[in-house]
Parts: C-alpha cells; structure tokens; sequence
C-alpha cells in the first residue's frame, strides 16, 4: 500500500504521484526479469534512467538555473524511497548519478557549473563516482591514483574499484593524488566517459543488484583539461567526505524503500495465506513480527527525513546522515529476512522477489560507508575528535 507522506509543498506532492506511476507502470513490472537477466549477462537499464530523467527525477535537488528541479532534499531522498520500493538497482544508480554532480554544484567555480551541469542535469548524462580502489576503500588516504599536472591539462593513471555504471557512465567524477601529502594531497576531476585511455573491467558477479552493472575503472595516462579539476589541489578529500554525507542519505532512502516493499509483500502474504483453517496473519506471533517490521521501517524514514531536513536547514548533518544510513540499511537487513520468514518456503523460492530483495539488502550495510564505519563517524561526533 501507498505510504502515506508529508510532503512540503503541493508540487512535491505532484512529483512523488508522478514516481509512483513510473514505479507502478514501468519499474515493478520489470524488476524481477532484468535481475535475473541481468546477473549472467550484465544488461544495464540504460532506457530507465532516460526515462527518469526526461521526469526530471536525476536532478531534484539541484538548482533549476542549471536545469535542476531545486527540490529540498527531504522530497528528493523520499523520490529515492519510492523507486527502492519498486526496483533497487534503479534507486541506487539514481543517488549514484545525483552524487556524482554534487561536487560541481557545491564546489565549482561559476564557470565550471554553467559548463557542466546543464549536462548533468539534463537526463541525457549519467555519471559514475570513483572514489574506491582495490586497496582503498574506506581508507580514502591510502588511494594510489595519480594524476600529474602537464601543461593545460593532467594525466590520470591508475585503477578504480566498485564503480556503479562503469562502461555506461557518461562522466566519472574521480578523485586522483596530485601529492603525497596523504589525504591532503588527493583531488577532484570530472573525466569524459569518452577520454582516451579510459577501459573498464569485467562486471563483477554480485550476489544482487545485478543492474547495477559494477567494475573497475581503468586510467591508463588519461588526459584531462585542468579546467575539470573541481576546488583546488589538495581539496579532494574534503569534497569526498561532503559528498558522502549526502550520498549516504540517498542510501538510507533506497534501503527504505526496499525494506518497505518486503514489508507490503509480508502483510499482503499473511492476510491471504491460510493455515488451519484461517490467514496465518490472525495468529499473535506473526502479526507482532508484521509489527516490528513496521516499526524498523518507520524508524528508518523517521532518520533519514531527519537528517535531511537538517541539511535544508543548512545545519551540519554528517552525524545524522551515518545515524540515518546505519540505522535504514541495517532495518533494510532485518525486514527483508523477516519477509522470507512471513513467506516461509515460498520466499526461499524465486516465485516472489522476497529472496533477491534480501540479497539486495545486504550490500547497503556496504557501500557508501560500511556500518562499521557509520559507527565510527558517529562516536567521533559523539566524543568530540
């Protein structure tokens, strides 16, 4: 069933009907078939993020001088929500695009976003963000790519790991070393998808979200005008760690959304599956369990909604944004096993999306952050350091 929102304004409202109908008609139906299909060919639905962007959906929260739809973020991430519910991978790659424009629109000089992000912004650009290596991944400061200043431009080598849209993305905003100063010393550019030197490697084989087609990304002396550095040298990690205080509320949002839509199949499930005469949802025990997946989602939204609107307020959020992340992928977790239980042998078996949901699950106490490290940002918070 629909959830119930409090949205900001009537034209948010507007946006979140026009999303449900694109879910209804053209994602949920499509979800479960492109997975599978997905997971030995590595198909990537590049139609549906046209689509969304001919919507407007890959550029709510940006400014609408540069083709944004200047949307609090509390409506974007609750838009991120209702395509978790109906097709994971696509709620994913979205706040992976929506992440890789924000260092042009919070740290690019006004040259650079007139430049840049009409692209972005339009829905005929999809962007990836390469941030992890094969030995840097929650430690930024180890990274080992390089990019060298020659002239009017500069060279980038190295290797990526883990990259969403890899081989599909239009742009790779991507953070390279410009010195050995440790993390001071790494910076930001946005690369051509089509730069000479660029390769991509063989689709990894995830256990889910089979659509979002994930690789290494390769940079083999690739050239870059020195007018796609984003901030100055040295200013590469402090946009990264901005960047993920958002991209991580795009994350609670889709583990939201999924955790919701195992929730709608459980209850629909036990109401009609009968057992000893009457729906298995009459007996206490299951219903409580019904119960306690309500309150994990609930709680998750609450979160999320939480520490978006204080990043609308313009008030500092980066504890409330790894609260809401680990607190809404961990729910995300805990419900979709739960919905594989409500179901029993049913949800073990392929017939329902409750399996893939629960193996879509597990990957967002991952990435953006492991829960791990959620917990390590919040008690630094929590301790002063």
């Amino acid at each position: 069933m629909p959830v119930e929102r409090l949205l900001p304004t009537e034209e948010a409202a507007d946006l979140i009907g026009l999303v449900r109908e694109i879910a209804d008609d053209q994602l949920r139906p499509r979800a479960s078939a492109a997975e599978a299909a997905a997971a030995t060919s590595a198909e990537f639905p590049r139609d549906v993020f046209t689509t969304l962007g001919e919507a407007g959906v890959l550029s709510l929260p940006y400014p609408e001088e540069f083709g944004g739809y200047d949307q609090p973020y509390e409506v974007y991430l609750q838009v991120i929500e209702e395509l978790g519910s109906a097709w994971m991978s696509v709620a994913v790659g979205t706040s992976v695009h929506t992440l890789t424009c924000y260092p042009v629109a919070a740290f690019g000089t006004a040259a650079q976003q007139a430049a840049l992000l009409p692209g972005m912004l339009s829905g005929a650009q999809l962007g990836a963000y390469c941030l992890s290596e094969p030995l840097a991944g929650s430690d930024v400061g180890s990274m080992t790519t390089r990019a060298e200043r020659d002239g009017d431009s500069y060279v980038i080598s190295g290797r990526k790991a883990w990259i969403s849209h890899a081989g599909h993305a239009d742009y790779y905003t991507t953070f390279a070393r410009t010195s050995d100063d440790g993390g001071r010393g790494l910076s930001c550019f946005i690369v051509p998808g089509d730069a000479a030197g660029l390769s991509f490697g063989i689709p990894e084989k995830k256990m889910g979200l089979h659509c979002d087609t994930v690789a290494e990304v390769i940079f083999d002396g690739v050239r870059v005008a020195a007018d796609h550095r984003i901030g100055a040298e040295g200013d590469g990690m402090a946009i990264a760690l901005a960047a993920l205080d958002s991209g991580r509320l795009g994350i609670a949002a889709a583990a939201t959304g999924l955790a919701q839509g195992a929730l709608d199949l459980a209850v629909s499930y036990a109401g009609e599956r009968e057992q000893f005469g009457r729906p298995i949802a009459t007996n206490q025990g299951l219903a409580f369990l019904l119960a306690d997946m309500e309150a994990a989602v609930s709680s998750a939204r609450a979160a999320y909604l939480y520490a978006a609107r204080l990043r609308d307020a313009g008030r500092a959020f980066s504890k409330a944004a790894a609260v809401a992340k680990l607190v809404a992928t961990d729910a995300a977790m805990k419900v979709t096993t739960d919905a594989v239980q409500v179901l029993g042998g049913a949800g073990y078996t392929q017939d329902f999306p409750a399996e893939r949901w629960f193996r879509e699950a597990k990957v967002t106490q991952i990435f953006e952050g492991t829960n791990q490290i959620q917990r390590l940002v919040i008690s630094r918070h929590l301790l002063g350091r």
